[in-house]
């Protein structure tokens, strides 16, 4: 019988491996046919074999022959894009990079670095960045390293009369310039704050529209969540032209174009979306009865909610008014307030 058994568990590992399907890496390496330059751009009129190049300004002399392999283009594509005697590309990187942090770039116009763009406000600041960058082996990790660490990511936000006067869009980065977080970002914090986050990396992506078999697809939002939607937004299905119904009016770009900024607009939606959708109103649910399990006392609430949403105790005053809020309204209006607030929504 034992004989029997290891005949067939043997059979049943050779046939696991023969099912498993075979893959390769294939590819049609035909030779490019010749690019002629064409008189006035009319593709019926060609004239002489031009051989690959880029754009010359950028010293974009490729040195490839006319009949020069496909591989080869493409390598040496790849080495201009990326040498260092064409530091557009990096100068574009870090500003992108600058402006993740900052909100505006060094260059306001961040896919525009051209006559018709505008002017860097720090143009040393930028060649410096750009060839920190390309030293650095690209690490947009050692860019972000150094910018967090700087005096200017690190000063405060508080206005100034006089300063406000000669610079009032701060590009003069006279103190850190204030925004709104973007609807991923507040929607992440939320579910963290809530203690309801799953941080499950990779796999398939939730929805938020309900499921439908019409024939024309019909998408309307959910009204109910659970575990399933409590991902990241980054893994939330995108809809061409369709927004998130909570998150949507946060200046979410409609997936049918691509955006290199964003806009940040206040509006009345934005308010009454944060304080009366149903994801918002289950939210703050779950971080009151996570702070009902955590602690008894009022006041160690208040002071772990203020350490949750804000990174920081309460002063007296308001540990008095929210504890005040607390007993006259309950634990979940407090906590809808606080995800409510500038202080959670905005980067100060």
């Amino acid at each position: 019988a034992t004989a029997h058994y290891d005949a067939i568990k043997a059979n049943n590992q050779k046939i696991a491996t023969l099912s498993k399907p075979v893959t390769a890496y294939a590819g049609n390496f035909t030779q490019p046919k010749p690019t002629h330059r064409l008189y006035r751009g009319d593709p019926m009129q060609p004239r002489e074999v031009v051989a690959p190049g880029a754009v010359t300004v950028l010293d974009g002399n490729l040195k490839l022959k006319p009949d020069e392999p496909q591989h080869q283009r493409r390598i040496a594509l790849a080495n201009w894009i990326a040498g260092k005697k064409n530091p557009l590309t990096a100068r574009v990187m870090v500003n992108r990079i600058w402006q993740h942090h900052f909100g505006v770039g060094l260059v306001a116009t961040p896919s525009d670095f051209g006559h018709m763009g505008a002017k860097p406000s720090h143009p040393q600041l930028l060649d410096w960045l750009a060839a920190e960058f390309m030293a650095n082996g690209w690490s947009v990790k050692h860019i972000q390293s150094l910018i967090l660490q700087s005096h200017t990511w690190r000063q405060a936000s508080r206005p100034s009369e006089a300063a406000q006067r000669v610079d009032a869009d701060t590009r003069l980065l006279w103190r850190f310039p204030p925004r709104r977080l973007e609807a991923e970002v507040i929607r992440d914090a939320t579910l963290s704050v809530s203690g309801s986050l799953d941080l499950r990396m990779g796999g398939p992506g939730f929805n938020v529209f309900k499921p439908n078999t019409n024939y024309v697809r019909v998408y309307e939002p959910k009204t109910t969540f659970g575990p399933t939607e409590w991902r990241r937004m980054i893994y939330m299905y995108k809809v061409r032209m369709e927004q998130d119904a909570t998150f949507g009016v946060f200046d979410c770009p409609d997936a049918g174009q691509t955006i290199d900024k964003r806009a940040r607009s206040t509006t009345a939606l934005q308010a009454l979306n944060l304080l009366n959708s149903a994801f918002m109103l289950q939210q703050a649910d779950l971080f009151s009865q996570r702070l009902s399990k955590q602690h008894k006392s009022t006041a160690d609430q208040v002071h772990q909610a203020f350490a949750l949403t804000f990174g920081r105790p309460p002063s007296d005053i308001e540990s008095k008014h929210a504890q005040q809020l607390i007993h006259e309204h309950g634990l979940d209006a407090f906590c809808r307030a606080l995800l409510n607030a500038n202080e959670f929504l905005f980067v100060q």
